[in-house]
């Protein structure tokens, strides 16, 4: 099992009163690092399933007292005679795996926030990004290059905001679900224009591979989309670099669009409308899946307070994309 470091600075007048709530949870190791003049440094190794616990009870306290500071640091190795006694028993070893083998293991929500956070944000970083796969990816389709479609989708930053919409539902986040939202959406925008763009300047393109087998809907693009959403959703739990699984994000996302704007460049209203019911029925697909993972994994709003709130904007969620998914079934089906 994994472990982290939780650096806390307490004020003095309050050391007393949270250093017994702080041994109360479950942890490798506890000490007090050293003090300041006002506050005092407290150290702590915790297994990762209690690392949100432990940053919960810190994020309370922290709203009620001024001076509380707290620093989450990854721990790659941690050698203590506990630690050696468990690593040479085998049962007690293999009852640990035992127990997480029947649970989603993830980050602590605080982490996952932290994430989120960056992943949803309209940076320049992602408009380049957002503007060169766009490009190299048409320039794949007028060319009928898989290998440049597929270059394109591995430099594509659609990874983050799509799965920080299916995050911020989970959570009832309002805020933070719009914010990704409208990342995402000015995402797919600038890949309208640039894919219309080239669509309108160069005639070709629209007989290739590349463009037809993205003119129609099948059942197999609703398998591909949730599968896609489902494992970026995995991948932000379990911090895995979303480079490859970003890739399998944007196959859901970016040929279609580009297939969309192309297809508007040329006037082609009849592809237009296929490859827009395309992208809605992967993007409904991805958002569904990954509110499905979220939830399953156990993430839960961050002020229990507003929990009647928050559950009622979470169903709301569930509503909305559900009802969107079965409107788009229905609409694939009738135009088999």
């Amino acid at each position: 099992m994994s472990m982290q470091l939780i650096e806390v600075y307490i004020p003095k007048e309050q050391y007393d009163n949270v250093k017994p709530a702080l041994n109360g949870f479950s942890q490798q190791s506890v000490w007090k690092a050293y003090e300041l003049e006002n506050r005092i440094l407290l150290r702590m190794i915790v297994d990762d399933d209690e690392v949100e616990d432990v940053l919960d009870y810190l994020e309370a306290v922290s709203t009620l007292y001024d001076g509380f500071e707290t620093i989450l640091f990854p721990v790659n190795t941690y050698i203590s005679r506990e630690t050696i006694e468990e690593r040479d028993n085998p049962d007690e070893q293999q009852e640990d795996d035992e127990d997480d083998q029947g649970k989603l293991l993830r980050a602590s929500r605080q982490e996952l926030m932290h994430t989120i956070e960056k992943k949803s944000q309209f940076t320049m970083n992602y408009v380049l990004l957002i503007v060169f796969s766009a490009m190299v990816a048409t320039g794949g389709f007028i060319n009928d290059s898989e290998a440049v479609v597929i270059g394109a989708m591995a430099i594509a930053p659609l990874i983050g905001p799509a799965i920080s919409v299916s995050f911020a539902a989970v959570l009832g986040d309002v805020f933070r679900l719009w914010r990704a939202f409208v990342t995402l959406l000015f995402g797919f925008i600038m890949i309208v224009l640039i894919a219309a763009g080239f669509g309108f300047l160069f005639e070709a393109g629209t007989q290739t591979t590349q463009y037809t087998s993205r003119t129609v809907v099948s059942l197999a693009d609703v398998i591909i989309a949730l599968a896609s959403g489902a494992a970026g959703a995995l991948a932000l739990l379990n911090r895995v670099s979303s480079g490859m699984v970003g890739v399998m994000v944007a196959v859901a996302l970016l040929p279609p669009t580009v297939t969309f704007g192309i297809s508007i460049g040329q006037t082609l209203w009849i592809d237009t409308y296929w490859s827009f019911l395309l992208i809605m029925t992967n993007v409904t697909c991805i958002f569904l899946s990954g509110i499905i993972i979220f939830f399953l994994s156990g993430i839960r709003p961050m002020k229990w307070k507003e929990e009647v709130t928050i559950n009622v904007s979470r169903l709301l969620s569930f509503i909305v994309v559900g009802v969107i998914f079965i409107t788009l079934l229905v609409v694939l089906f009738l135009s088999m």
